[in-house]
Parts: C-alpha cells; sequence; structure tokens
C-alpha cells in the first residue's frame, strides 16, 4: 500500500497568472499555494466566462452593487461555499464568513476556513471583495 501525502495529493498547476520560468517553460504553483490560486481562481470567474466548462466559477459579480448588510453577507456566503463545493474536490469547506471592512467602505472580507482532505490540514484564506455603494450612500 503506498501513502499519499499531502503534496502528492494537491499536485501542481499552471501558475495564476501565467508566466515563465528561468528555464523557459510555464512557471507552476505547487502544494498549499497551488490550492489558494484555485480557489482564487474559482471566485473570481464568472460563469459562463469558460465555453468548455460553462459552470464553472462563483457569482460574486452579482453582489457588486448590493448592500454590506447581514442579507448580502449570508447569501453571499451561501455562494463562495456551493461554488467551492461544486468545483474544488481536493478541500472541505468548513467555515464561509463574510464581514464589512472598518476601515474601508464597500471593502468585504470573505474568510474561507478549509482543510485539505488528504491530510485535514486546517488553512484559512480571506479573499478581499469589492462592492460599490449607491450615489450619496455613506457605508
Amino acid at each position: 500500500m503506498t501513502l499519499t501525502t499531502s503534496h502528492d495529493f494537491i499536485g501542481a498547476g499552471w501558475s495564476f497568472p501565467l508566466g515563465v520560468n528561468a528555464a523557459g517553460g510555464i512557471s507552476l504553483v505547487r502544494h498549499e499555494a497551488e490550492l489558494e490560486q484555485a480557489i482564487s481562481l474559482i471566485l473570481s470567474t464568472y460563469p459562463g466566462e469558460r465555453p468548455m466548462r460553462p459552470g464553472f466559477g462563483c457569482r460574486l459579480r452579482d453582489y457588486v452593487f448590493r448592500d454590506s448588510g447581514p442579507r448580502t453577507t449570508s447569501q453571499l456566503s451561501n455562494e463562495v461555499r456551493n461554488a467551492l463545493l461544486a468545483w474544488e474536490p481536493r478541500i472541505d469547506v468548513h467555515t464561509v464568513m463574510v464581514t464589512p471592512s472598518r476601515d474601508e467602505p464597500g471593502l468585504l472580507h470573505i474568510d474561507i476556513a478549509y482543510a485539505v482532505k488528504a491530510t485535514n490540514d486546517r488553512r484559512n484564506l480571506v479573499f478581499p471583495f469589492y462592492t460599490i455603494p449607491e450615489e450619496g450612500e455613506d457605508y
């Protein structure tokens, strides 16, 4: 029986944004950095942007012109959780908390607590999300 390490389970992928390494090949990211980039890519891609995978992504853009109240943060949390459950099979999502920034109006912090399935290695990623308040609205 062969033991699978966390690094074998996570693997490697192209860096994002796409880059070139010192040898002239495509830059790769490995291990936990690859998972973080994969999560960010899911959250940054709107469904329909990829013709060969039309359902891939998350509908974060639907929340750009909404307020930062409890209803919006709850819906946004559900949207992020559902997208990660659908598109990132290497992790177990524990919590997704969305909180408005105290210092910057229109900024929401999406705090994702997850674990790598192969090792139960618990991790956390904070993804910034910016909203555009209505004219004259003061957060």
